[in-house]
């Protein structure tokens, strides 16, 4: 059973401004990660919201949200139940903001909170989505290089057009929030959701930083399997590439039939045993990666059919009842 806190006074107002934070395992950079998100929106406006949404944090992570949700009554806590993910755990957060305006950014410092006063000035400039564009990554050569594969690829083979370098990290105005959280869809990838729903779209250049502290939250088997997602959920292109390397293994199987036939008239015996065996094993290769393919797509329509929530809450600190919902349902 999902409880509500709230502290004394909750303003009323709705706010011009909301910030997106999901946080998993980051008691390290908290603290200043809060001080500087609210230095610079104290600046912009007195109208705002700081959304943390909790994803199942193991460390002492959600005991620092209570105590600056009490300090602070503009920052708001929505607690999972269990750990859902950082892209459901960005869509529970777009499903709780209030504001004109929607930024979404990571609680590990590596978006930089000085950069929402330049979001901001885009948006009143009137761009409906301001994405950023990593020019500069701080981070080792290894992780640079998948990051640089992952993007290039994703926007090679997407249906849309994603752009290129571009994170979760940004700024959408209300219609887009609205239109996004309309959509039914469980496996979210959301930075492709912002493109597909259109509007007023521009980039800004940023120099993403290092991690302040602790470890990364997305390892390489996490980063494979969120670029495996937004291809699969904006692109059929692995379908056709299946496809394709399904005639093009019947074109060379029909020319090698052809091939062993004129030597079985022309020469008295042909060995073939170590022939026979690479093209079962190659076309068996094949045929499983094809049913692999084909397995994805079929197990993301068995999730979507299940009709579950996308994320169950615990708890709910500084959010009126008013405003609370639970996607999917």
């Amino acid at each position: 059973m999902k409880t509500t806190r709230t502290a004394k006074k909750v303003v009323s107002r709705l706010p011009e401004i909301s910030v997106v934070v999901p946080v998993f395992n980051e008691e390290e950079t908290l603290g200043l990660l809060v001080e500087r998100l609210v230095a610079v929106l104290e600046k912009m406006t007195k109208r705002y919201e700081v959304l943390f949404v909790n994803d199942g944090s193991r460390d002492r992570t959600y005991e620092l949200l209570i105590r600056h949700a009490a300090a602070n009554q503009n920052l708001r806590v929505v607690d999972f139940s269990r750990n859902f993910g950082h892209q459901t755990a960005v869509a529970a957060g777009l499903s709780y903001a209030a504001g004109d305006a929607v930024i979404v950014m990571d609680g590990d410092l590596q978006d930089p909170p000085e950069l929402l006063p330049e979001f901001v000035e885009k948006w009143r400039e009137g761009y409906e989505v301001v994405y950023a564009v990593r020019a500069e990554r701080k981070e080792n050569i290894f992780k640079r290089t998948a990051y640089k594969m992952f993007y290039r690829a994703l926007h090679a083979l997407a249906d849309i057009d994603i752009p290129l370098d571009s994170g979760d990290f940004g700024l959408m105005d209300r219609r887009v929030v609205d239109a996004i959280n309309r959509m039914p869809e469980r496996n979210r990838f959301v930075r492709g959701l912002r493109s597909w729903v259109g509007f007023r779209q521009v980039g800004l250049p940023y120099s993403r930083d290092a991690r302040f502290a602790g470890d990364s939250k997305y390892p390489l088997t996490k980063l494979m399997k969120l670029a495996f997602d937004g291809l699969i959920s904006f692109s059929t292109a692995p379908l056709k590439i299946a496809t394709a390397i399904g005639f093009l293994v019947s074109f060379c199987s029909f020319v090698g039939i052809l091939f062993y036939l004129y030597l079985f008239f022309t020469t008295p015996r042909v060995p073939g045993f170590t022939t026979l065996i690479i093209i079962l094993l190659f076309i068996g290769g094949v045929q499983l990666i094809t049913v692999g393919i084909l397995g994805e797509y079929v197990g993301r329509i068995y999730d979507e059919s299940k009709h579950r929530p996308m994320f169950v809450v615990r708890e709910t600190i500084n959010i009126q009842n008013d405003r609370e919902f639970i996607h999917g349902k």
